[in-house]
């Protein structure tokens, strides 16, 4: 599968899968813009490490949850790679906790970054998608947004919405030549969700996922790649599950 003559831009790619996904596509020949919020050296890493793999990648500071900024850096990774095609929106947050302990701004906070984030960037490459009648929209979600766990209301509520997003706009852009999907991605050991692996590191949530292990970032981030690519062609408003089998089955015990 080959993204020559492609150029990316991964939203919140600095580490865990967004980091993944930039390599991936830079792997398949695309250009990348590697977005980033606090994490400049993290970031740039990443760049090195596609440039020295004799790619070409530029590092991009932007707070996506700002409509305004995330405009900004879809024009300055379009001015710097020389057009635009893919758009991967990866960024994102948790602030975990039982709905009776959490602060009353936490909801508002996930949902400013992982659906808002998404919901900006998206506006801001629809008219050059669709007056190129060319890109493809990957939303990163996750089987939190398919189903209910325990101390993930605000989370699963902004990835429930971002799954909603993916359909709506799939539709909208569709006879642009545009397409959008998702990916739902089960238990993946990041950062993100160091908290919920804390307490046996992982262990027993790893012995109730059907294949008895959890997706690596490479794994989802070679689902991104396919999607974002030609062969996924005809493939729009899907919401494709990396999950091991967790969401096929009628539910998981406590964290």
């Amino acid at each position: 599968m080959s993204l020559d003559d492609r150029a990316a831009l991964v939203t919140g790619a600095s580490r865990g899968i967004g980091r993944a996904v930039a390599l991936a596509l830079a792997a398949r020949g695309a250009a990348v813009a590697v977005n980033y919020r606090s994490r400049k050296e993290e970031a740039e890493s990443v760049v090195r490490e596609i440039e020295q793999a004799g790619g070409r990648a530029i590092a991009l500071h932007a707070d996506v949850g700002d409509p305004q900024a995330a405009r900004g850096l879809v024009e300055e990774a379009t001015s710097a790679l020389g057009g635009l095609h893919i758009l991967v929106n990866n960024a994102g947050i948790t602030d975990n906790g039982l709905i009776w302990d959490v602060s009353p701004d936490a909801w508002l906070d996930v949902m400013r970054v992982n659906f808002g984030g998404a919901y900006h960037c998206t506006a801001a490459v629809a008219k050059d998608f669709m007056a190129q009648r060319d890109g493809s929209i990957v939303n990163i979600s996750s089987v939190m947004g398919l189903s209910g766990w325990i101390g993930q209301s605000n989370y699963a509520a902004s990835k429930g919405a971002l799954n909603a997003f993916t359909r709506s706009t799939a539709v909208e852009l569709a006879r642009f030549g545009v397409r959008v999907n998702a990916v739902a991605a089960g238990i993946v050991p990041t950062e993100l969700v160091d908290d919920v692996l804390a307490k046996d590191g992982g262990k027993g949530i790893r012995q109730q996922v059907p294949m008895r292990s959890f997706a690596t970032p490479e794994q989802v981030a070679d689902v991104v790649a396919f999607l974002a690519g030609p062969e996924a062609s005809y493939v729009t408003g899907e919401v494709v599950r990396i999950d091991g089998g967790l969401a096929a089955q009628l539910g998981m015990g406590r964290p």
